[in-house]
């Protein structure tokens, strides 16, 4: 189990190193393909489906919603960064239109948490997952700084555990996750805010194009950290609602897209917040 878990971790951060150097066109279409997995995960746990083995309207109107997203996404982030937010909102409030078109026509055949929650998934994966491509192609240097997302996320995850195994005591989400300690919890904070501040010296200020204030960075890894874990503990809270192990099975060891990018999916966002203020000011 630890081998499999361990292969596919390389092969999928492999993968992730190339299409992110990569950017533009194969960066779109690699995380609309994702965003179509997660989304079809998250309406599977929460029960949203049709007759037999049919995906439900809408489940439908999601994946068309997505499709209509990026390709919306990516044909205005070419014009700039302005394009692309006002290409955010527009889609996202479609897709809220196309939802409630979903369950006035068919109703009662859907239930409105049904179409809350799909809803919810649109958001929840598409969306968020859509916040790499803004960081990779939307802001100068970003090449540079969408690694930051992984320092945040997988970064501080792997310190929390060190931290977590050698001193951890008090449980931090008993219910959600025995495992996690508060001690674990400080050690991925503090540990993605050293990781920011070391990769900011001597990585961002030393080859990109732009001059990054160490403690902003230490305060901005400190932020993802604590925001990628809170996104961990709500992707477990909706699998410990709806009494599923894991999302998925498409990555070996590790379960669905939703199970391994959780806490990738709310660190982009803030990472991107975050850099976008440092840009403006």
């Amino acid at each position: 189990m630890f081998r499999t878990r361990l292969l596919s971790g390389i092969v999928l951060v492999a993968v992730a190193v190339a299409v992110l150097i990569k950017g533009g066109t194969l960066l779109a279409v690699v995380l609309f393909l994702v965003s179509m997995i997660a989304y079809q995960e998250l309406t599977a746990a929460c029960k949203i489906r049709g007759e037999g083995k049919m995906p439900g309207a809408p489940v439908i109107a999601g994946l068309v919603m997505t499709l209509v997203y990026y390709g919306a996404l990516g044909l205005a982030a070419a014009q700039g960064l302005l394009d692309a937010f006002c290409a955010m909102v527009f889609v996202i409030a479609a897709a809220f239109l196309v939802f409630l078109f979903v369950y006035v026509f068919a109703f009662p055949r859907y239930h409105a948490n049904q179409i809350m929650a799909a809803m919810f998934s649109f958001l929840y994966g598409p969306v968020m997952l859509s916040f790499l491509y803004l960081l990779r192609e939307g802001i100068d240097e970003g090449i540079y700084l969408v690694w930051f997302v992984f320092l945040a996320s997988w970064g501080s995850d792997t310190c929390a555990y060190c931290v977590g195994v050698l001193i951890g005591k008090h449980k931090m989400t008993p219910k959600l996750s025995p495992k996690k300690s508060v001690e674990g919890a400080i050690g991925g904070v503090l540990g993605a805010a050293i990781l920011f501040t070391v990769y900011a010296h001597f990585v961002i200020n030393a080859y990109s194009g732009m001059t990054l204030a160490l403690p902003f960075a230490a305060v901005l890894g400190a932020a993802g950290a604590l925001v990628s874990m809170i996104g961990d503990l709500a992707a477990s809270a909706v699998k410990r609602d709806y009494e599923i192990k894991d999302y998925g099975k498409l990555i070996p060891g590790h379960g669905g897209i939703m199970d391994r990018f959780d806490s990738v999916i709310v660190a982009a966002p803030i990472v991107f917040i975050g850099i976008s203020l440092i840009v403006a000011y």
